[in-house]
Order: structure tokens, then sequence, then C-alpha cells
């Protein structure tokens, strides 16, 4: 079966008023269009009946014109096909076109443009570089995505309908996905929301986008955990606020040392601090909330992760214990289904939902239909829930494992992160090599394991936890790479000149978590 391309519309202009007749015209600027590289080797060209329709002019007058170009080298035709550039351009083609970029002009002015003011970087991507055992924080494993019961749901909510494709959608978000949302808010995080609340957004990141756009401006003072999580702190950065680092300990982020007036927001993740893993305790949360009370300020609470709660009950949302309306609860089922899906909420207080619904609306006019009525039925069907108790067990004994290997190889090991999340924290001794340097001997050994100045989180400097502490991933890689790829790292470590005095045969140490 041969595939044709589309022949799509070719410019070209035509001046009825000039001496050089149609004929030459066209001839021209096809040649120049195939010489200058716009149309390449390979490329179909409209038949000579569209290409008449297009310029209005006699069939005959394209045809002629396509017979020079085919009898020159330039095109070649196919019997029931159509009409081509020629694959292999005759050497005074060649020529010619070297003509036309020795005589093309040169500009010796300078364009001068406004300054752009956007500034800003993206945060780190994933490490190009082949590894053998890959420990990068957060990433799914694509083998447990339910594919089979996804593309069911694909079908049964595509089928039937004729106006949903060709309609704009709410710029909120589909209602019944947002009724689901906050249902499962209710239940899981303690949040009592109206779907109204909720805005549907393309995953966390746009959530963090449209609260920044409401709240952020030039010089606003944000206030963020030390380290925090790079698209966080980058964000706020590119919309010229003035970001205020503040520490956190094994109870999360220390409420003390938060400016007392000025703050316009804070982003903050309570239940599974990113990087280290802390959770926020109640104390603290309570005084966070009467702190954002006294000094006017909105708190971002990103729950990225708390789905996955392998101890005890997760503690009750700050959104569920807010009585001021001063928390913005970020959503996200990139953790739990998969981040190319590009579905998140943004729950925001009532006093904001006109506004966050217009700046939704002026981003993209919302969200595409089709994976949010799939992520409803989802839902609504129970298989969300089920695939959620699946993917707890597999990266619950992941997680186990991985605690197991790294005491098995290096004895009595201090960790944080433990009780919920995709990743922990190793905090190294001081007779180890420092995190930079560990990382550098693990990635040299075909091992990905990350420091916090490596880019997977925002490090302003002054973190306690900087040069001495490791991020560990653990749900895209299997019980067998968890393994092997920590006993990598016990190997290469052990062929140190002088390598530090850990020992296997005191791997019985307990685990330190915070």
């Amino acid at each position: 079966m041969v595939l044709v391309k589309e022949k799509m519309a070719i410019p070209i202009v035509l001046d009825h008023s000039s001496h050089q007749s149609l004929q030459g015209q066209i001839f021209d600027q096809l040649r120049h269009l195939i010489l200058g590289g716009k149309l390449k080797p390979g490329a179909p060209i409209p038949a000579s009946r569209v290409l008449a329709e297009q310029l209005a002019i006699s069939r005959n007058t394209v045809l002629l014109v396509y017979d020079r170009l085919i009898a020159e080298g330039y095109l070649q035709s196919r019997r029931a096909i159509g009409t081509y550039v020629n694959l292999e351009l005759p050497e005074t083609s060649l020529a010619a076109a070297r003509r036309v970029a020795t005589l093309a002009p040169v500009l010796t002015e300078t364009v001068i443009r406004p300054t752009i003011p956007f500034i800003g970087q993206s945060p780190i991507e994933r490490n190009t570089r082949h590894l053998d055992f890959d420990f990068f924080p957060d990433r799914l494993d694509p083998d447990l995505f339910p594919h089979k019961i996804w593309h069911r749901y694909i079908n049964k909510v595509s089928t039937g309908t004729n106006t949903h494709f060709s309609e704009y959608c709410d710029p909120g978000g589909l209602p019944s996905l947002r009724e689901m949302i906050a249902d499962h808010l209710g239940m899981a995080r303690g949040i009592s929301v109206s779907p109204d609340q909720i805005i549907i957004t393309a995953g966390s990141q746009e959530g963090l986008n449209l609260a920044a756009r409401l709240l952020v401006k030039d010089a606003t003072l944000v206030a963020t955990e030390n380290p925090c999580y790079p698209g966080a702190a980058l964000l706020f950065e590119s919309y010229y606020a003035k970001l205020i680092p503040v520490p956190v300990d094994e109870a999360g982020l220390d409420v003390e040392q938060l400016p007392k007036s000025g703050v316009t927001l804070l982003y903050v993740t309570p239940s599974h601090q990113y990087p280290l893993g802390f959770t926020l305790s109640i104390e603290r949360r309570l005084k966070l909330l009467d702190w954002a009370r006294r000094c006017g300020a909105y708190i971002i609470e990103d729950d990225y992760d708390s789905d996955f709660q392998y101890r005890g009950s997760p503690l009750t949302a700050l959104m569920g214990l807010d009585d001021y309306g001063c928390v913005m609860y970020l959503g996200t089922f990139s953790k739990s289904m998969g981040a190319g899906l590009r579905l998140g909420y943004l729950v925001v207080p009532r006093v904001l939902i006109q506004a966050a619904r217009s700046a939704k609306a002026l981003l993209n006019n919302g969200h595409a239909w089709l994976d949010q009525a799939t992520m409803t039925e989802f839902i609504r069907s129970g298989a969300y829930g089920n695939h959620l108790r699946r993917m707890r067990h597999f990266y619950s004994k992941r997680r186990d494992c991985l605690i197991e290997a790294l005491r098995h190889h290096f004895g009595s090991v201090r960790l944080s992160g433990l009780e919920s999340g995709l990743h922990l924290a190793w905090h190294l001794p001081e007779d180890f090599p420092d995190a930079r340097k560990l990382q550098a001997l693990a990635l040299s050994h075909g091992v990905g394991i990350y420091s916090i100045g490596s880019g997977t989180a925002y490090d302003y400097g002054k973190s306690v936890y900087s040069a001495r502490t490791l991020i560990l991933g653990f749900s895209s890689v299997n019980e067998y790479q968890i393994r092997a790829g920590i006993q990598r790292i016990a190997d290469a470590l052990a062929d140190l000149p002088v390598p530090p005095p850990f020992s296997t045969a005191t791997g019985r140490g307990a685990v330190v978590s915070s």
C-alpha cells in the first residue's frame, strides 16, 4: 500500500500587471521554492487542476510549467500517484542554488527588538544517558498503567457523543470529574469543598501557574521550603517574585522562621516534604494556618503523592483544617496514573473561584474533554480505587526492598520519607563521600542516584541537608533492579582507595525515619 502525503497549497503569488508571463512567474517561484529547500525532495506538488483553481488561471498554463520543470529535472511525475519534487536534483540546480546564496544581500543593519520580559528556566529533565539502574524520584513504572481498562473507558465515553469534540469545555473542567474529585478529597484528605472550587489543570504545574498568575507579580514576597520542588521555585522566579527560603526539619517546615509580615504566598508540601519526605506535624499545621491568617497570606498546599500512604493514616490536609479561606490545594493524577496524562487540579477558596476560572479560560479555554470524561468513568466505576490499592502494594514492596538493600550493604542508615510517597532520602554518614561525589561515582557505574544540588530539588545553598543527602526513587525500578543497583553502589564504594568503614556483617542497623 502506497501512502500519499496530503498536497497542501503552495505559496505562489501572481502579478497580472507584470511584463513576465504567468507561466514564467509560476516556473520561477516553484524553482526558487525547490532550490531554497522550502519544497524538499520527494515532496508532493498539487495536481495541475488544484493549482489552477488556487491561482484562478487556466489549467493548461500550469501543465506547461510542470512539463518544463519535469524536463529540467526539478519534478518527476508518477503515474496514478501525482507529481513530486525530484529526489535527485540535477547538478545545474545545485549550482544555481549556490549562485542564489552568493547573490543574496548581506544585512548590515542591526534589528533592535524589545526585551523579552520572561525570565526563568525549566526544571531538571531526566538524565538522557543510559543507566542500568535509575533511582530517579517519583517516576512511575509504565508496566503498571491499567491499559486495557483505560482503553475500555475511552471507547465508552467517545461512543455516541457528537458535540463534546466540537465544543469548548467549561474552563473549570468537566463538572462530573470535579464532583468525583470533591468526593475523593472528602474521604481521602478530609477536605470539604464544592465542585465549583475545583479547576481541572494540565498537571500540578499548570495549577501552580494559575495560582501564581492570580497572586504573584514583580517583587511579590513568596516563601518556600528549603530545599523545595524546583518546578515551584523556578516558576515564581519567572514572575519576578522575591523568594524567601524557610528551613525544614524532621517535623516539616519550621513555622517559627517564617517572616512575620509582607509575604503574599507560601508554597509547602506538608504531607511528604519534597525532597526530604518529612511530614508537617499537626501542631505546626495549626500554627501555619494561624500565621497565614495574621499575615494575610495564601498557602499553596502541594499534595503531590498523598495517595501512597504506607504507615498509619495520613494527617488531615491543611485545606481540611483551614477555617480562614487561605489555602489553595494542589492535586495531580501524575503520580497515581501517569505524568503523560497531564491531569491535575487546583482547589481554591471561594473568594478566588471567579478569578481562577477566568485565568484558566484565558490560558487555554479548558482542559481536553476526552481525558476528563475517561477519568470520570474510571473513578466512578471503582477502577481508580482498585488501581491505587494495586499501586500501593507494588510500591510498598519496592520501598521495603530498597530499605533492606541499604541496610544490608551499609549497616545503620538514616532515612527519611518512609511513611508515604514514591521516594526516600538517604542522609549520608560523615565517613562517606559527600552526596555529589557519591552521585558521580554511582553514575560512572551506571546507577542514577541524586543529590539535592543536582537539580532534583531547588536548593538555596543554606540547607543543612544540601551536602550529605541523596534522593532515591523506588517507583520505576523493580525489586531485582533495586538490589542490583544498591549492590553496584556498594561495590563502587568498596573499590575506593579509602573505602567507608561499612560492613555487610553489621548490616542489621536500624533505619532512622523521619
